[in-house]
């Protein structure tokens, strides 16, 4: 899979190149589709692979394109997002009956949100997925309430979007407010008085010591480790469910999830409950092999 070369996202300027490159791969109907799928998993087929992959290149876009907001460059988070169509193609088992796009969405939106919450360093691994959630939909509740524009919350907004993300205000605040300022240029002027003093001369860093930050990244890295391999340990079945129920920013429902399995709706909850054990029970157990104590939430 590595092999495989993919039209390259350029780190500036405009991206329209790049998409008029995308948008000439050809979309595949399903029986190609899954010609091309049998080859790659019975015999490691490269050439298969790689029309798996480019036929899904502007999947990725549009999914990319959603991201736009967290202020990241966008040929990263399509960069991102390709990995993890790679990641789809290479486990996609066409025997399940359902779509690679279906299946890829999952692995590209994981691969991108986690990117966004590793750049940003807000959320880390072990918070509670309220938090993750107030994260990624803290910019679509303020639009819909009219104020998408304003730094500040007041306190009736915020205490609404508290509601709806099970998050205490001040952390609604508090979000809201680290939001802001990466959507605030650094090179702007403090005022229309003085258009020679920027927001970047009046920063002071009250960020932890090299040494420390280094120690979050090695924790950071850590717990991402056990996570992946925790998730590798799940049945397919078991793994998808927990990834559309658990590290997306919108979840999808269980009745939803019910249609693509063919299961009820009481049984996907069963098949979530039991994955996210699995899950805590294997970090648990490898932590305390390393001696180490992590939170699982």
């Amino acid at each position: 899979m590595s092999n495989i070369s993919l039209p390259i996202a350029p780190i500036e300027g405009s991206l329209s190149r790049y998409f008029r490159e995308v948008w000439r791969f050809p979309i595949l109907d399903r029986d190609e589709e899954q010609l091309l799928a049998l080859r790659w998993r019975d015999n490691e087929d490269i050439d298969a692979a790689h029309k798996l992959v480019t036929s899904h290149l502007r999947l990725v876009c549009k999914i990319a394109m959603g991201y736009k907001g967290y202020g990241l460059p966008m040929a990263d988070l399509v960069s991102e997002g390709n990995i993890g169509l790679m990641k789809a193609v290479k486990k996609f088992d066409p025997d399940k009956g359902f779509r690679l796009s279906t299946y890829a969405m999952w692995w590209i939106k994981a691969a991108i949100t986690e990117y966004i919450l590793k750049s940003w360093s807000l959320v880390k691994l072990g918070t509670v997925a309220s938090q993750k959630k107030l994260f990624f939909s803290l910019r679509s509740m303020k639009s819909r309430l009219g104020v998408l524009d304003t730094t500040d919350l007041n306190d009736v907004d915020a205490e609404f979007i508290s509601n709806q993300t099970d998050v205490s205000v001040s952390d609604v605040k508090h979000m809201n407010s680290r939001l802001s300022s990466r959507d605030m240029s650094l090179n702007a002027p403090v005022s229309q008085d003085d258009e020679t003093a920027t927001f970047q001369d009046t920063l002071v860093s009250d960020g932890p010591s090299p040494e420390l930050a280094y120690a979050e990244s090695e924790e950071f890295g850590y717990r991402h480790s056990i996570l992946q391999r925790a998730l590798a340990k799940l049945p397919d079945r078991e793994r998808e469910i927990l990834i559309e129920r658990r590290l997306k920013e919108d979840p999808v429902t269980l009745e939803e999830l019910g249609g693509v399995y063919g299961i009820s709706r009481e049984r996907v909850r069963q098949l979530e409950v039991r994955a996210f054990k699995k899950i805590e029970k294997f970090i648990r157990v490898a932590a305390q092999n390393d001696g180490l104590e992590l939170a699982v939430r």
